[in-house]
C-alpha cells in the first residue's frame, strides 16, 4: 500500500512514517503543508493520502481542504485525515464532499498498530471510517432526538455501522448472531425512513446524511 503523508511537524512526521511502515504501508513521500500534498498525490498516484487537518498558514483546515482537491485531481485516491481533536464538523466536510474511501480518526487511535492498519485496509477498499469519538460527537448535536424511536440495541448497532463496522463486526463486537445484526439494521432503517442495502459504505453515508440533518 502506497501512501503520501502530510504533517507540519516534523517530529510527529517521522513517527508517522515509522508508524505507517510498521502498519505495512510505504510511504511514497512525506510532506509538510497542503500545497505539497496536492502536488505529491498528482506525482505519485498514492493509495491512500494521509494528512493532519490543520495545517501552515493558517492551521484550521488546510490539510482537509487539500486532501479533497487531491483526490478532485486524482479520483479514486483513499483519503485518512487526522486529527488532535474530535471536530465533527471538518468530519462532515470530508464525507460530504467525497464519496468512498474516506477516513477520519483521532491521533491517538493510531497510536494502536492494529486500529490504523485496519483503518487503512478500510478505506482503500472504498469504505469509511469513522473515530468512534467522532460518531459520539456527532450523536451529541442533534437537536432533536429521532434516536427515541429506536432501542438500546439498535443504537448500539447504528454507532458501530457509523463507525463503518460491517455486520460480521457488530456481530463479534455484540456477541450477537449475524440474524441478528441483520434484523437490527433492517428495523433501523425502517424506523429512520433510509432503504436497507449491502452496500457497506452507502450504508454509513445513510447514517451520516441522518447524524447531519
Amino acid at each position: 500500500m502506497r501512501v503520501v503523508l502530510a504533517e507540519d511537524s516534523l517530529l510527529l512526521r517521522e513517527g508517522l512514517v515509522r508508524l505507517l511502515d510498521e502498519a505495512g504501508a510505504t510511504v511514497v513521500e512525506a510532506v509538510g503543508d497542503g500545497e505539497q500534498l496536492v502536488r505529491a498525490v498528482v506525482e505519485h498516484r498514492p493509495d491512500v493520502a494521509v494528512t493532519d487537518v490543520r495545517m501552515p498558514p493558517s492551521f484550521s483546515n488546510e490539510g482537509l481542504r487539500a486532501a479533497i482537491e487531491a483526490r478532485r485531481r486524482v479520483p479514486g485516491t483513499a483519503v485518512l485525515v487526522l486529527s488532535q481533536y474530535v471536530e465533527e464538523s471538518y468530519a462532515s466536510d470530508l464525507l460530504s464532499e467525497t464519496a468512498g474511501g474516506v477516513g477520519y480518526l483521532l491521533k491517538d487511535r493510531i497510536s494502536k498498530l492494529e486500529d490504523l492498519s485496519d483503518a487503512l485496509r478500510r478505506v482503500t477498499e472504498g469504505g469509511t471510517v469513522l473515530d468512534p469519538e467522532v460518531v459520539a460527537g456527532l450523536f451529541a448535536r442533534r437537536r432533536r432526538d429521532p434516536l427515541d424511536e429506536l432501542t438500546p440495541r439498535e443504537r448500539e448497532v447504528l454507532g458501530l455501522m457509523a463507525e463503518g463496522r460491517t455486520n460480521s463486526a457488530i456481530s463479534k463486537r455484540l456477541v450477537i448472531t449475524a440474524g441478528a445484526v441483520e434484523k437490527h439494521i433492517s428495523s433501523i432503517f425502517s424506523k429512520l425512513n433510509f432503504p436497507p442495502s449491502d452496500d457497506d459504505h452507502r450504508r454509513v453515508l445513510a447514517v451520516v446524511t441522518w447524524l447531519k440533518s
